[in-house]
């Protein structure tokens, strides 16, 4: 998949370069996201707005509009106005929630605009050219997978859980696969709905009713936060470590830096959303195949590669 995306992005500087002799007029792409409310969505804007001001230069004869929502209705007028006054050629829409974005977004595809729908799905399958998303059951099952070499004696975990989505069902069916006849054994698992405070609160449970935990799942590295924070509270040392995920810059650090209690990491990279621009205006002005599909595996990142993985000026 790797290979497959230095292709595709080979291709988009290659239409880029040759566009103005063939552009006739300036094409508009629309990039409709949630705003920065939590760490991984801050990370996405920056990766976002990265992207188009990079592209802006590799094609001159695309414009883009970036808008962000802080609600679903918000999102939904965006796009809508998106459509009305800015006759756009193409859409990259990340999906508050899956439901009421669905209509906009067909309103967007039956106008004849391209569209491209990153991580959240919408409700009705087919509107979308382009899919990119992450690997949900790939990031649950690398995180199972370290999770064995790190225990490799078996033991007691607890895991936190996302908020109640398909897209959480399929990294814990993912971990719980991977683990599976290890010898680990997760004596306790909530949803901390990939949020420090709720998590800090989970944990708080977690400790409270076991005297013995070995490590924990904390499946996001916000929710791991709050996990931290929770057993440093409590003054217990059973705990051995802690794995989160999604590449958050304070935890890759510590990884990179050889913190015991963050001895690993696994990718959700916000910057996907680069990935769908980027792909969207080879799509707009190019023949090169990108219509389908295009998922984005996770990877272990541990202190040998977790320089590779560290962006210091994003806000996540």
């Amino acid at each position: 998949m790797k290979h497959l995306r230095t292709t595709l992005l080979g291709a988009a500087l290659a239409a880029g370069t040759a566009l103005p002799a063939f552009a006739q007029e300036t094409q508009v792409i629309g990039v409709s996201i949630p705003a920065a409310t939590h760490g991984w969505a801050g990370g996405m804007n920056f990766h976002a707005q990265e992207a188009i001001d990079r592209l802006e230069e590799v094609y001159p004869d695309l414009d883009f509009v970036l808008a962000t929502a802080s609600d679903p209705s918000k999102q939904v007028n965006d796009i809508e106005d998106m459509l009305a006054t800015r006759n756009i050629s193409a859409l990259v829409v990340l999906p508050f929630e899956s439901e009421p974005l669905t209509g906009p977004v067909k309103a967007v595809s039956d106008s004849g605009a391209w569209v491209t729908v990153v991580d959240r799905g919408l409700a009705q399958e087919g509107i979308e050219d382009l899919y990119v998303a992450g690997d949900n059951s790939g990031f649950g099952r690398v995180s199972g997978e370290y999770m064995t070499e790190a225990l490799p004696d078996g033991g007691q975990i607890v895991a936190l859980r996302g908020i109640p989505t398909t897209i959480d069902n399929e990294r814990v069916e993912g971990f719980e696969q991977a683990i599976e006849g290890s010898g680990i054994e997760i004596i306790d698992m909530e949803h901390g709905n990939w949020n420090r405070d709720d998590s800090f609160t989970v944990m708080q449970d977690f400790l409270s009713k076991h005297d013995q935990i070995d490590a924990v799942w904390a499946s996001d590295d916000d929710m791991a936060v709050g996990v931290l924070a929770a057993i440093e509270a409590a003054g217990r040392d059973d705990v051995q470590f802690v794995l989160g995920g999604a590449g958050m810059k304070e935890m890759i650090a510590r990884t990179r830096d050889g913190d015991p209690m963050i001895p690993a990491n696994v990718t959700y990279p916000p910057a996907m959303i680069a990935t769908a621009i980027e792909l969207t205006a080879v799509g707009l002005t190019s023949s090169a195949p990108v219509s389908g599909t295009f998922t984005i595996g996770s990877v272990l990142v541990t202190q040998d590669n977790a320089e590779d993985y560290y962006f210091e000026d994003s806000p996540f």
